[in-house]
């Protein structure tokens, strides 16, 4: 039924433990599931082979190493042997719960996207997979101890197959704005969006951004950031949960009645945001002369925000 796909980074240190938990969360979400490692940072290849999964070492990358998102998509895609491909990122921890959510969602809509909000969690050893309650213990204290970031933080992507194939542009993974393409695209394209937030305990092992050379201000501003950004083209090529034609709850999937509004709101900013961006350029020969900078105006958020 399910295919998941990832890209990992090294297997060192806490990412070493963070993604071997995320990895073998994903193996016993459902019989049968198929999982695919992408790229030849250290370890995936051995890690693979202890696990038994496929491992695909060659994955398109930009300059600065960083896997673009339609080579990873197309690529899974064409090696996957089931009907339901699943992105997500490898830190992420999935239970049962994923699986009942899936199956309602690919019940009712034959062509659909299902993602989901993260709950934030400092998780620093291995998960007692061995332990029949793991999942039980696990969900508890996440919605203890845990933060549920809110509706554009999106980790997992689960899809019908076909719903993404060669129509993705040059973003890549781990920067900001490519989860908000794949929302906004699969809107677009007629797919059944559906906000399984309320339905799925997604877990996100926190872990620091020593990946980046400029570390977490690289990853979000950093100059493929902006490449991502660009790409979005302002807010036309935006959105999030918000968005969704869909809720998921433990009670059954509903229509989203709101989405319209959010839509509605979204497109006037993106016109605020052309005029405003009008304005100061026409005024730019002034406020230089005047000795005033672009941060100083009130008015609207930074491009991408």
């Amino acid at each position: 039924m399910l295919t998941f796909f990832s890209t990992p980074k090294p297997f060192r240190g806490h990412i070493d433990v963070i993604q071997r938990n995320a990895i073998q969360s994903w193996m016993r979400v459902c019989t049968g599931v198929e999982l695919i490692l992408f790229g030849g940072d250290e370890g995936a290849a051995e890690v693979a082979r202890e696990y038994g999964i496929i491992h695909e070492p060659k994955v398109e990358r930009n300059a600065c190493g960083t896997p673009y998102l339609n080579a990873l998509f197309d690529r899974a895609e064409e090696m996957a042997r089931h009907p339901v491909l699943c992105y997500v990122n490898c830190d992420i921890i999935l239970m049962d719960d994923f699986r009942a959510a899936l199956a309602t969602v690919a019940a009712r809509s034959p062509q659909f996207l299902m993602a989901g909000r993260r709950w934030d969690m400092n998780i620093t050893s291995p998960i007692p997979f061995e332990q029949p309650d793991w999942r039980q213990k696990l969900r508890a204290v996440t919605q203890l101890e845990g933060v549920h970031r809110p509706s554009q933080w999106i980790d997992y992507f689960a899809f019908s197959r076909g719903l993404y194939y060669r129509k993705i542009p040059r973003l890549v993974i781990g920067r900001p704005g490519f989860d908000n393409w794949l929302v906004w695209y699969a809107r677009r394209a007629g797919a059944s969006v559906v906000n399984a937030s309320r339905a799925v305990v997604a877990v996100h092992q926190n872990h620091d951004y020593s990946h980046h050379p400029q570390g977490e201000k690289g990853v979000w501003h950093g100059e493929e950031a902006q490449q991502n950004y660009a790409l979005l083209e302002g807010l036309r090529h935006y959105a999030t949960l918000e968005n969704a034609t869909h809720q998921l709850s433990y009670d059954g999937m509903k229509p989203n009645r709101r989405h319209w509004l959010v839509q509605l709101k979204r497109r006037a900013r993106v016109e605020a945001s052309r005029v405003w961006f009008g304005v100061l350029h026409l005024t730019r020969p002034v406020r230089h002369r005047l000795g005033l900078r672009q941060e100083r105006l009130a008015g609207m958020p930074k491009r991408g925000q």
